[in-house]
């Protein structure tokens, strides 16, 4: 095949979806979304939008990483996630803006939500994450201090079925990518 045959349009779609697709495989190794994927891919994403879009440019690719923070700074600050997948996030928005980024965030909650039914099905345990569940939302009305509520989500962690978010924000935004026809 020629080089010049392979079709290369809506390229920064498509290499947002290469990196998450190895950040999931990472994460779901290891559960944790490395620095050197998250960092370069919010900088990239940055100077992409700049030089395609000159200042404007760079204030869509700033929005968009904004929103992938603003989205999943909450749980982090509470101990529901790692940084790496709030950075993740925020590398998804640098590159395509915060519209997208929205969406995409959308169907990865719900993802995130049917594999983790998925894998409280798997265990069998439904008595024992049903009742961590509505402690942990008893935690959340309770104590107002995030310090706290994520000092109790590291004390409870080891005693929890983890998972890797990197997996559901990859299905999500590529889900979504495919949906809204951008691939």
């Amino acid at each position: 095949m020629d080089w010049n045959e392979i079709p290369i349009n809506n390229w920064p779609i498509k290499l947002v979806s290469a990196i998450l697709i190895l950040a999931a495989w990472i994460d779901g190794k290891e559960l944790r979304v490395p620095n050197y994927i998250t960092f370069p891919m919010i900088l990239s994403g940055l100077i992409y939008q700049t030089c395609v879009g000159g200042f404007a440019g760079f204030g869509a690719g700033f929005a968009g990483m904004c929103c992938g923070l603003i989205c999943l700074l909450p749980l982090y600050a509470v101990g529901g996630m790692g940084a790496g997948d709030v950075k993740l996030m925020a590398g998804i928005g640098a590159w395509v803006g915060w519209q997208i980024t929205a969406s995409s965030f959308a169907v990865s909650v719900v993802v995130g939500a049917i594999m983790a039914l998925i894998m409280v099905a798997y265990s069998g345990e439904w008595k024992k994450h049903y009742a961590q569940f509505l402690m942990i939302l008893s935690e959340w009305s309770v104590i107002k201090n995030p310090y706290k509520l994520s000092e109790m989500a590291a004390e409870r962690k080891p005693r929890m079925c983890l998972l890797p978010y990197g997996i559901p924000i990859c299905i999500g935004t590529i889900g979504y990518f495919m949906y809204a026809g951008l691939m």
